[in-house]
């Protein structure tokens, strides 16, 4: 329960002015059809996420306890550093009427959502955290979370969130994760 509590809060304060989350907001603005932009989303994240996550617990079964807790931890506090960074959303997103809505924000989000700080969120909590389930379906709802809401609300609420404050949050929490697991706090093989 932990690996899914922990992976839905990292990531739903993590996405908040994150690019993809950007990018809700123009599909949003845009097509104004919350549903297939939701559905895109949800599906394209779990993808993303699930590579992401097998990508992690791979490669904790290849490291030592200790290598392994000097990886998550040094990787949370880079993590932690990037989040304070706003993100920018550049180019344009067009609608094909081949594939629809739905698979346009599919493959949008899935691109745009690689390399991406919640990618590599995902990335180091599936190595933290043993199961790898628990984590892609936390780091999916955080996504959703974060998500759903601006697609519902469109650019009509997205100037009164208080992005930096949310952004610091977030760093914080990475940085005292980060901490945690360079202290042994919650890597397996510590406990």
């Amino acid at each position: 329960m932990e690996a899914f509590l922990t992976s839905t809060l990292i990531v739903a304060l993590a996405e908040i002015g994150d690019k993809t989350q950007l990018l809700s907001l123009l599909l949003a603005a845009r097509y104004r059809r919350p549903l297939p932009i939701i559905a895109g989303i949800l599906v394209a994240t779990l993808a993303n996420h699930f590579a992401a996550g097998a990508l992690g617990a791979w490669i904790s079964s290849l490291l030592s306890p200790t290598t392994l807790r000097w990886v998550v931890g040094s990787s949370l506090l880079v993590i932690a550093a990037w989040t304070l960074k706003p993100d920018k959303l550049e180019g344009e997103v067009r609608e094909s009427s081949r594939y629809g809505l739905f698979a346009l924000t599919c493959a949008v989000f899935f691109v745009a959502e690689v390399g991406d700080k919640t990618q590599i969120a995902t990335i180091v909590l599936a190595a933290k955290y043993p199961s790898l389930i628990a984590v892609v379906l936390g780091t999916t709802l955080g996504m959703m979370l974060a998500n759903a809401p601006v697609v519902f609300l469109g650019s009509a609420a997205s100037h009164r969130i208080p992005f930096k404050a949310v952004r610091t949050v977030a760093a914080v929490m990475f940085a005292a994760l980060g901490v945690a697991a360079l202290l042994g706090v919650g890597v397996p093989g510590n406990q």
